[in-house]
């Protein structure tokens, strides 16, 4: 494997450090809170004092931010990445941003000699930490090839989906279902509760039956058992439905349900569930069809939040 460099380390760019020192990888990062490395440092991963140092020090830089801005951020400026990429370097960014912006990206990247994959994954925290995790990648075939062994130590399942870019947009198109899915899942589970069906039973059987997806599997039980954190909130959600909202009015595809399903994510957030898992999305539903929360069904760390 190439020597690599992290930038951005919370839960999925964290757990990425940890296969890949598991791996026996040389490996760096950086962050944007310091304290956030020093648990990494103490495995091993060397930390870097800013983006730029970072990619001094490796062959292959993976990003893995929040969003547009964030990349924006670690990418500009005297201390960013582009400041110090060499040539034939490789940098992967794997965060769930705009096909366009990571294209002008790889424009920039290409300016100084070097080559940027798109490169995002489909799962979750638990899906990484089990060594499930799908990576798409997009750009260059023979710069994929060359960091292909290191994807591999991160997820066994590594696709090259074709241009830059591309891999984002297939991104997108995972991520809208996973909103739009998780509502139309609790509206199904509302209504045969509405009908006497306990909520329990409903979630499980709907769990055994066709329509049980593998992230509905994970995720609808959050409904009766919610995590003991939240793995992708609301408005982490709300930002990846937008992503593919704006990406269906540049190429002129209509998206209702994920438009829909925006909606109940707002209402969700503004009716005090911003601090939970979307799944919450549930509850929001379920108080407008007249069925008060359990207080107890609340967890722990949300319980100070919740004013619905």
């Amino acid at each position: 494997m190439v020597t690599v460099g992290v930038v951005g380390l919370g839960d999925m760019g964290g757990g990425m450090v940890e296969r890949l020192l598991d791996a026996g990888a040389s490996v760096h990062g950086w962050n944007r809170t310091a304290a956030k490395a020093a648990p990494f440092a103490q495995r091993g991963m060397h930390v870097a004092a800013s983006p730029r140092a970072l990619a001094e020090a490796v062959e292959l830089v993976i990003v893995m931010v929040t969003d547009n801005d964030a990349l924006e951020a670690v990418f500009e400026g005297d201390d960013g990445i582009l400041a110090g990429i060499r040539p034939g370097m490789i940098v992967a960014e794997m965060s769930t941003t705009s096909p366009t912006l990571v294209r002008e990206l790889g424009e920039r990247v290409a300016a100084r000699g070097a080559t940027l994959l798109d490169a995002p994954v489909s799962g979750s925290i638990q899906t990484l930490r089990e060594g499930n995790l799908l990576i798409m990648v997009g750009g260059d075939r023979a710069a994929f090839e060359r960091v292909e062994s290191t994807l591999l130590a991160i997820g066994p399942r590594v696709r090259h989906i074709g241009e830059l870019g591309q891999a984002k947009a297939l991104k997108l198109a995972a991520n809208l279902q996973l909103a739009v899915q998780t509502l139309a899942f609790s509206e199904g589970v509302l209504l045969a509760e509405k009908m006497g069906v306990d909520r329990r039973v409903a979630v499980e059987t709907l769990l055994h039956s066709a329509i049980a997806s593998p992230q509905l599997q994970y995720r609808a039980r959050f409904i009766v058992d919610p995590p003991d954190h939240a793995w992708f909130t609301p408005k982490m959600m709300q930002k990846d439905v937008q992503l593919a909202l704006d990406l269906g009015r540049e190429v002129g595809v209509p998206l209702p349900t994920s438009a829909t399903t925006q909606e109940l994510l707002t209402a969700a957030r503004s009716m005090g569930f911003a601090h939970e898992d979307f799944a919450v999305v549930f509850h929001a539903l379920a108080a407008m069809a007249g069925i008060a929360r359990d207080p107890a069904s609340v967890p722990e760390y949300a319980r100070d939040a919740v004013t619905a």
